[in-house]
């Protein structure tokens, strides 16, 4: 059994996810919004690579159907029905619609996997959910694999931080799981950091960035471990909620 992490989208070559069950990570932004999203009703979220994609995608709705969501460089898109804050994605703003979704870095990774047996999105705001089918497909021999979005193409500190956190969650008093050398110092991170999620935010750059533009708040919300008991699957280029198992 195999645990990669990757730091980038771009990182990831032909093959890397093959067949893995895969997590996308941006915290800091776009997988908080899309799991609180879910959580309070939305239909489904499709994520596009920019805002004309996301613009002709909702030609094929009507438009009380659908929500238009994305940032630029933090900012709302213009003519946009919201950003990507977290705190915008209400239940009144999108319980029974579909989102389309646009945004600089989270968007974009899910491009990098092609070919995967599953694709989750995962965050803090919904890390025990997402923690438990990860764990679940480890032990039953599936190789698993985390995409950080990063920031512009960039490492980024808190999506390294929430990967070492699931890798070290998912591999507990488990044996003969081979790890990557990022998913190793991912976990190194995690431990720096643990709990500590304001102090994680404050120390990355996009975390300064984001509280420097006024949205300190958002980082707040995106800190709050486990607000959400929601599984966001990617399957045929949209995000939908995962049904819990029978019974459960």
């Amino acid at each position: 059994m195999r645990v990669d992490v990757f730091f980038t989208a771009r990182e990831v070559g032909p093959g890397d996810v093959a067949g893995r069950v895969v997590a996308v990570l941006d915290v800091l932004r776009a997988s908080s919004s899309i799991a609180t999203a879910l959580a309070n009703g939305a239909r489904a979220v499709v994520p596009g690579e920019n805002s004309e994609a996301v613009v002709t995608r909702a030609k094929a709705f009507e438009r009380h159907e659908v929500r238009l969501a994305g940032e630029r460089r933090m900012r709302k898109i213009e003519g946009f029905d919201l950003g990507n804050s977290p705190l915008e994605f209400t239940r009144d703003a999108v319980e029974g619609r579909t989102v389309l979704m646009s945004t600089t870095n989270g968007t974009g990774a899910f491009s990098a996997t092609q070919g995967a047996r599953e694709v989750l999105v995962g965050s803090f705001v919904n890390f025990t959910p997402v923690l438990a089918v990860m764990r679940a497909a480890l032990r039953k021999g599936a190789d698993l694999a985390f995409i950080c979005a990063g920031h512009e193409g960039q490492f980024s500190l808190e999506d390294a931080a929430c990967a070492g956190r699931f890798v070290h969650h998912a591999t507990r008093r488990l044996s003969g799981v081979l790890l990557n050398d990022a998913a190793l110092a991912a976990v190194h991170l995690h431990r720096k950091f643990g709990d500590d999620l304001w102090g994680l935010f404050e120390t990355s750059r996009h975390g300064q960035a984001l509280a420097e533009a006024g949205f300190a708040a958002d980082l707040v919300a995106c800190a709050t471990l486990d607000a959400h008991q929601v599984v966001p699957m990617y399957q045929d280029r949209q995000i939908t909620r995962l049904a819990p198992p029978r019974g459960a």
